[in-house]
């Protein structure tokens, strides 16, 4: 969890390889999209930050989170990226349903990792109150976003 000495939003540029040669796939969850909108904010301007020029990063929208893993699934088979960012915001409700969402999406995502030879990198915040949601997402605590992208461009460098 992050907390107040953990900034999601920091990185040291000399430690990230050259990325102007990836290709990078951002599968973004509609729902709660003030928070993905702002997650996939920080991806780009993270990856655009380390070089990546803008046409090498490709945007498909899936209606919640739990669809992450098919879009993420099909970009692959699809697309020629070098790594996949899956963007999604759950976020605590009175039911179970937030348990299933969450390790269902987790578990998705972690079976491409095993399945393919393409990374996709898990940016899904799993919160407790719309507020944490925004701490993290932009807020006091940075942005998961850039920090997914930047696990993006090392898992990319790594499967070249």
């Amino acid at each position: 969890m992050a907390t107040a000495n953990k900034n999601l939003s920091v990185y040291d540029k000399t430690t990230i390889p050259n990325a102007k040669n990836f290709r990078f796939g951002i599968v973004v969850s509609e729902w709660n999209s003030k928070i993905t909108e702002g997650l996939y904010q920080g991806a780009v301007d993270a990856l655009l930050d380390c070089g990546v020029p803008e046409g090498n990063i490709l945007r498909w929208d899936v209606p919640g989170s739990f669809e992450l893993p098919f879009g993420c699934k099909k970009m692959i088979a699809t697309q020629q990226v070098d790594a996949v960012v899956a963007i999604g915001s759950v976020i605590q409700g009175e039911t179970k349903h937030f348990d299933f969402v969450c390790s269902a999406t987790a578990q998705g995502i972690m079976e491409l990792n095993v399945q393919s030879d393409i990374p996709v990198i898990f940016c899904v915040l799993t919160d407790n109150t719309m507020q944490q949601a925004v701490d993290r997402s932009g807020g006091k605590h940075g942005n998961k976003g850039t920090e997914a992208a930047i696990a993006a461009i090392k898992m990319a460098a790594l499967g070249r």
